[in-house]
């Protein structure tokens, strides 16, 4: 391509740095609250769709790691934390330190200059520690202290990550105290007051023992959401359980369906009437990919034309959930050629495009490269859409890409 627009991308990754949670809670908790303790790993398995890390006692034997501390949790940091600029055979299933991992990973001026690199003017980032939608917090016993660490990692990213070095160019992602949606509410609400428009979200509640969508649990949070045009933004493992077929199954196999769950997630959106309810509310897919989205829509769209009157839909699915999620629902993917040669099928309004820096599966520092091999085949107004402008609109972006409540912007 000739002019290859610079890319927003709606699925990146930020790693807290250690300060995060030390430097925002009150000092009663400096010692109960997230804090990071070099120690070595003992043991560490990924099997089945589930992480398995174990730390060991000062003076054991193992590599030594950067774990993050915070009631009973134990979380190392890992290469699959941050896996850019390592050749992909050189990328295991180990745990790292900091001093181990690219800068851009968890320092501003870093991931700008990365993001240079990469031609991707700004980025939109999830949670690491605090996990894909903020279960970390939801897990812990201590509801104050968690509460606190929700409002505190908040704080930083908007102040923070999204301050002033980042210039408008890192978009602001917040996470909520799952387990009370009107506390939830009151941080979209707290948040939306300085400009945040995206707040992450779980794929498949339940799975994290929370109600599920087809429940009225979640209104004062949806409410707020459609009040205040927060998009809800649902990352791949947002449920803390990644696709698996066994206990045995070696992670090849999680990872090439990883986007079974997003799948279960928008069917279950698209019949639960929310949409009906609340007009305004948008949801995303992060890493999810887009090429299964056209069975789906076919085979949802059969089933309510046939099936609503005894599938428990009819009273709460008014049109076609084709309709649905061609006004409420948005795909992201980074490498998906399948997904964008059945564009037609999905909505050119409804894709968005993601470099996924710095996991393992990242097209950095190749994104542009990716994405003109894969859309060469697109007019350029498609192609503008698909990599900025629906972005741009969904997240309320300034007409240049960057974030508008960032200062000086």
């Amino acid at each position: 391509m000739e002019s290859f627009p610079k890319i927003i991308s709606v699925d990146d990754h930020t790693v807290e740095p250690p300060h995060v949670w030390r430097d925002r809670l009150p000092s009663k908790y400096r010692d109960t609250g997230p804090r990071i303790v070099r120690a070595p790993l003992k043991e560490m398995t990924f099997i089945g769709g589930r992480f398995a890390p174990k730390m060991g006692a000062p003076g054991d034997d193992g590599p030594l790691a950067d774990w993050w501390v915070y009631e009973e949790l134990h979380r190392p940091l890992t290469r699959l934390d941050t896996a850019v600029g390592y050749d992909r055979d050189e990328v295991r299933l180990e745990a790292i330190t900091y001093e181990q991992m690219r800068p851009g990973s968890f320092s501003v001026p870093d991931r700008l200059a990365d993001m240079d690199v990469n031609h991707v003017q700004s980025a939109l980032c999830f949670p690491t520690f605090p996990r894909f939608c903020g279960q970390t917090f939801t897990e812990a016993a201590d509801r104050e202290l968690g509460l606190l660490g929700v409002r505190a990692y908040n704080d930083w990213m908007v102040e923070e990550w999204c301050g002033p070095e980042a210039r408008g160019r890192l978009i602001p992602l917040i996470i909520v105290p799952l387990w009370d949606a009107e506390l939830a509410a009151a941080e979209v609400r707290r948040n939306a007051a300085r400009g945040v428009r995206a707040v992450c979200f779980s794929e498949i509640p339940p799975n994290l023992g929370l109600p599920s969508i087809h429940t009225d649990d979640w209104d004062p949070f949806l409410a707020a959401c459609d009040e205040t045009g927060t998009v809800i933004a649902m990352h791949i493992g947002s449920s803390s359980r990644m696709p698996s077929t066994s206990a045995d199954a070696p992670p090849a196999v999680g990872s090439t369906i990883t986007f079974a769950n997003c799948c279960f997630s928008m069917v279950d959106w698209l019949m639960s009437g929310k949409f009906e309810r609340f007009p305004n509310l948008k949801v995303m897919y992060a890493e999810g990919q887009i090429g299964w989205i056209p069975y789906i829509l076919e085979r949802a769209d059969v089933v309510w034309e046939e099936n609503r009157g005894w599938g428990g839909v009819a009273d709460k699915v008014l049109r076609p959930p084709s309709e649905l999620f061609a006004e409420h629902v948005y795909g992201c993917f980074f490498d998906d050629a399948f997904g964008l040669r059945n564009l037609d099928a999905i909505g050119v309004g409804n894709v968005l495009y993601e470099t996924d820096y710095p996991h393992s599966d990242s097209t950095w520092p190749k994104s542009r490269e990716v994405g003109e091999a894969q859309m060469g085949h697109l007019a350029p107004d498609v192609v503008e859409r698909i990599v900025r402008g629906n972005a741009i609109e969904l997240l309320g972006l300034t007409a240049d890409g960057l974030w508008e409540g960032a200062p000086g912007v």
